[in-house]
């Protein structure tokens, strides 16, 4: 038997707090859009972004390519997005939201900071702590797959 303890071992940890909040988050927005969390993560990027490209979408929500093009995809049939070559660059497709995509997201915000002030109420008074932790991981590692 070894040493190692999975249930306090940080990755293992940071990933089930991950998968556990991204599921209880998309039970929200899935039952009323029918979108995935691929399809979440890129439809909050364009609401940030603008037009940008898959792959730039692919290094800012740490998603394969393959799966960003298919929430692009799925996206786009669902009228959520709109997909053009880049004029620069023929090789980029760029996406951007339609009507229909920023009008889902006017709607699903304010279900997101909901779940987010619940979410942060349930770590009580270490909440802001814990943000500014997380936000110094999240700096420190953000080149993590350049090493």
């Amino acid at each position: 038997m070894t040493e190692f303890v999975l249930d306090s071992f940080l990755p293992y940890q940071l990933a089930v707090a991950s998968s556990r909040a991204s599921r209880m988050f998309s039970a929200l927005y899935r039952q009323k859009y029918n979108i995935s969390v691929p399809e979440w993560r890129v439809v909050a990027h364009l609401s940030q972004a603008g037009a940008v490209s898959v792959r730039e979408i692919h290094n800012r929500v740490d998603m394969d390519k393959s799966k960003v093009s298919r929430a692009a995809s799925r996206l786009e049939a669902s009228g959520y997005v709109t997909k053009r070559v880049n004029k620069t660059d023929r090789r980029l497709v760029e996406l951007a939201l339609t009507d229909k995509g920023r009008s889902m997201i006017d709607d699903i915000a304010p279900m997101a900071r909901a779940y987010e002030d619940d979410a942060m109420q349930s770590l009580g008074d270490d909440a802001g702590t814990f943000r500014a932790l997380l936000k110094r991981f999240l700096d420190n590692t953000e080149n993590c797959d350049r090493l």
